[in-house]
C-alpha cells in the first residue's frame, strides 16, 4: 500500500515537473538564455530521478518502447560519439546537453504521461497557455509596444508581435503547433459544450497571435496545416458541415486581416521587392555558406553547433551579420551533423508519422463506438499530428528547432503521439526484469550525473559573469572573469571577453600597460586554442603585439585572422589598423576603404571612416 502511494506521488510530481517545463520555456523567452535553459535542465534532472523511483516502486513496471525509441537511441549514441571528435569542445558539449535533455524528456513523457486524462491535461494546458501568450502578442501589436517583459525588442522586429519570445517567427512556430490541437478538440472531442466554447475562443486568439507575429513562414505553415486539418475533417460525415463553415469564416478573417493591416501589407511588399532587408532571398546568404560547408564535410558535418563558428570562413561580402543559425533546420542539421546524423533524425520523423497512420484507425474508429462518433483520443492524434506538420513546414525557412521551448514542445507532442501506439498492439510494452531495471537505472543515473555536473559548472560561470558585469572597478571585473574562466575552462567566449577587458586596461597607457597586454595575449591565445575558427582572437592578439611594438609578429596574426574571415569588415579593418601602426599609409588606406565599403551593410559605428580621414590628412601634408 505504501509503495502504491509513493508511486502515485512520484507520478504526480513527475507530471507536475513536465508541465512546469512546458510552461516555463515559452514564458522565459523560449529558454534561449543560459540561466533559463539551466532551469529546464534542472527540472529535467528531477523528471529523470522521479522516473527511476517509479521504476523500482512499481513491481510490475512495463516500459513503453515503440520503434521510434530505437531511432532516438541511435541519434543519442551518434551525438555522444560525434562530440568526442568535435573541434570546438564547448560548442559540441552544449549541443550534446540539449540532445540529452530532449531525449530523456521524450522517453520520460512517453512512459509517464500516456494516460488519456494526462494527455488531455497537457493538451488543454498548452492551448490556454498559447491563448494567454497570444493575447499578450495582441497587446504588443495594437499598442506598438517594443518590450517583451523587461527586454527591449530588437529594432528589426519592431511593429511585429513576439509575445513572450524575442523573435516573432519563434512565437509563430510555438502557436502553429498548438492551434490544430485547439481546433481538433473543438470539432472532434467529447468535451462539454461550455469547454468547447472556451476552446473556440482560445483557437481564435491563437490564430490572431500568428497573424500579429507577421511571420511569413508562420503564415504559410499555418495555412498549409489548416488545409490539411480541414481536409481530414471533411472526410468525417458528422464534421463535414461545421468544417466547411469554419474554413470559410477563417478564410474571410485572414483575408480581412491581411488587406486592412498596414504592417502586413508592408511585410508582403518586402517579400516581392528585391534588395529589401526583409527580402526572403536574403536567406540565401546563409543557405549558400551552409551548403558549401556540408559539401566539404558531407558525412559527419562540420560539428555539433559549429555552423556559427565556421560561418566567417564561408560568408559572402554582402552579409556582415553573425551567422548563428542557418534559418533552415534541415540544412542546419546537415551542416552540423552531416548526412549520418540527418538520416537518424529523418528516420525518427518517418517512423513517427507511420506510427500515427497506424494508430489513427484504432483511435478514430474504435470498435466499441459507432463510426464518426467524437473521440478525445482521435482529437489529440489529429491535432498533434497536424501541429507537427506545421512546424516541419515552417522549419524550411526558420530555426524553430534551435529554440529550446519550441523543440521541447515538439518532443512532447511526438512522445504523446507515440504513446497512442499502445492501442494498436501489446508488443510495444516491455516487461522489465531485475537486469532490465538495473540497466535503465544505470543509464538514467549516468544522465543525471552528467547533466548535473554540467549544470553546476555553467551556473557557477553564470554567477561570476553577472558579478563581472556589476563590478565597480576594472580590477574587480578582471578577478570575476578569472573565476568564470576557472568555472568553465573550455568556454572560449569568456576567455576572449577576459582578454578584451585586459587589453583595454593596457591601452590606458599606465605604467603597467605591458603586464596587462601580456595577460590579455594569454587569454586570447587560450581562446584561440579552444576555438581555432574565431578570427577575433587572432586579430586582438595582433593588436596587442602592435601595441607592444612587435609589428613583424603582429602581421602574421592579422593575416591568419583574414584567412579565417576573408570578407568580414572587422578583420579587414584590423589589417588596415596594422598597416597604419607600421606607417604604410597607402596599404592602410586600401584596407580601410574596403572595410568602409563592407561596413555600410551592417548597422553600427566603424572607426574605418575616421582612420581614412586621418590618413588622407597625413598623405596631403607636405613632405620635409
Amino acid at each position: 500500500m505504501l509503495r502504491e502511494r509513493l508511486n502515485r506521488a512520484c507520478e504526480r510530481s513527475l507530471i507536475g515537473l513536465a508541465l512546469g517545463i512546458l510552461v516555463f520555456g515559452p514564458l522565459a523567452t523560449g529558454a534561449v538564455r543560459t540561466l533559463d535553459f539551466l532551469i529546464i535542465q534542472g527540472l529535467t534532472i528531477g523528471v529523470i530521478t522521479l522516473w527511476v523511483a517509479r521504476l523500482w516502486l512499481d513491481q510490475d513496471y512495463r516500459l513503453l518502447w515503440p520503434p521510434i525509441c530505437w531511432a532516438v537511441l541511435a541519434f543519442v549514441a551518434y551525438a555522444i560519439a560525434r562530440y568526442q571528435f568535435a573541434t570546438v569542445e564547448f560548442l559540441a558539449r552544449n549541443e550534446l546537453i540539449r540532445v540529452l535533455v530532449y531525449a530523456f524528456l521524450f522517453l520520460a513523457m512517453l512512459n509517464n504521461l500516456y494516460r488519456q486524462e494526462t494527455t488531455q491535461c497537457v493538451a488543454l494546458l498548452l492551448v490556454f497557455l498559447a491563448m494567454a501568450i497570444s493575447l499578450y502578442a495582441g497587446f504588443q501589436f495594437l499598442t506598438q509596444s517594443q518590450r517583451v517583459w523587461d527586454f527591449v525588442q530588437p529594432a528589426q522586429f519592431r511593429g511585429r508581435a513576439s509575445g513572450t519570445y524575442i523573435c516573432p517567427d519563434h512565437l509563430a512556430g510555438f502557436l502553429e503547433m498548438i492551434l490544430p490541437l485547439g481546433l481538433s478538440y473543438l470539432f472532434t472531442s467529447r468535451f462539454s459544450p461550455v469547454l468547447k466554447v472556451y476552446l473556440g475562443y482560445a483557437s481564435l486568439a491563437i490564430l490572431s497571435g500568428i497573424g500579429f507575429s507577421v511571420s511569413r513562414g508562420g503564415w504559410i505553415a499555418t495555412i498549409a496545416s489548416l488545409l490539411a486539418f480541414f481536409a481530414v475533417l471533411v472526410r468525417r460525415r458528422n464534421c463535414r458541415l461545421p468544417a466547411v463553415l469554419a474554413l470559410l469564416l477563417l478564410t474571410a478573417a485572414v483575408t480581412g486581416f491581411i488587406c486592412h493591416t498596414q504592417r502586413v501589407e508592408e511585410r508582403l511588399k518586402d517579400m516581392l521587392t528585391p534588395g529589401r532587408a526583409q527580402d526572403p532571398r536574403s536567406r540565401l546568404a546563409l543557405w549558400g555558406p551552409a551548403w558549401r560547408m556540408w559539401r566539404d564535410h558531407p558525412w559527419w558535418g562540420v560539428g555539433p553547433g559549429h555552423f556559427d563558428a565556421r560561418f566567417d570562413q564561408y560568408r559572402a561580402a554582402t552579409f556582415q551579420l553573425r551567422g548563428q543559425y542557418v534559418h533552415n533546420d534541415y540544412l542546419n542539421t546537415l551542416t552540423d551533423w552531416g548526412a549520418v546524423g540527418a538520416a537518424f533524425v529523418a528516420a525518427a520523423w518517418l517512423i513517427l508519422f507511420l506510427g500515427v497512420l497506424n494508430s489513427w484507425r484504432f483511435v478514430a474508429y474504435p470498435a466499441s463506438t459507432p463510426v464518426g462518433m467524437p473521440s478525445n483520443r482521435a482529437a489529440f492524434v489529429l491535432g498533434a499530428g497536424i501541429g507537427l506538420l506545421a512546424i516541419l513546414l515552417h522549419s524550411f525557412v526558420d530555426f524553430n528547432m534551435q529554440i529550446p521551448a519550441n523543440a521541447i514542445l515538439a518532443v512532447t507532442l511526438m512522445a504523446l503521439l507515440c504513446s497512442h501506439l499502445r492501442f494498436t498492439s501489446d508488443r510495444y510494452w516491455v516487461r522489465l526484469g531485475l537486469a532490465g531495471k538495473v540497466l535503465v537505472t544505470a543509464v538514467c543515473l549516468a544522465g543525471v550525473v552528467y547533466l548535473g555536473n554540467n549544470a553546476r559548472h555553467r551556473a557557477t560561470e553564470f554567477v561570476w559573469l553577472q558579478r563581472a558585469r556589476r563590478a565597480r572597478t576594472a580590477v574587480e571585473q578582471v578577478e570575476a572573469m578569472k573565476q568564470a574562466c576557472a568555472a568553465e575552462p573550455t568556454d572560449f567566449e569568456v576567455w576572449s571577453q577576459a582578454g578584451e577587458i585586459m587589453r583595454r586596461l593596457s591601452w590606458r597607457g599606465n605604467d603597467d600597460y605591458r603586464q596587462w597586454a601580456e595577460a590579455a595575449m594569454q587569454r586570447f591565445k587560450r581562446a584561440a586554442a579552444l576555438n581555432p575558427f574565431a578570427p577575433y582572437n587572432f586579430s586582438q592578439y595582433g593588436r596587442c603585439l602592435d601595441w607592444l611594438g612587435r609589428h613583424e609578429e603582429a602581421g602574421r596574426y592579422f593575416q591568419h585572422a583574414l584567412n579565417l574571415d576573408p570578407n568580414g569588415w572587422y578583420t579587414i579593418e584590423c589589417m588596415g589598423w596594422h598597416y597604419l601602426q607600421i606607417g604604410d599609409y597607402l596599404k592602410a588606406r586600401e584596407w580601410f576603404d574596403r572595410a568602409v565599403r563592407y561596413k555600410w551593410l551592417w548597422p553600427g559605428d566603424s572607426s574605418a571612416a575616421t582612420y581614412l580621414r586621418i590618413i588622407d590628412q597625413r598623405l596631403a601634408e607636405p613632405k620635409h
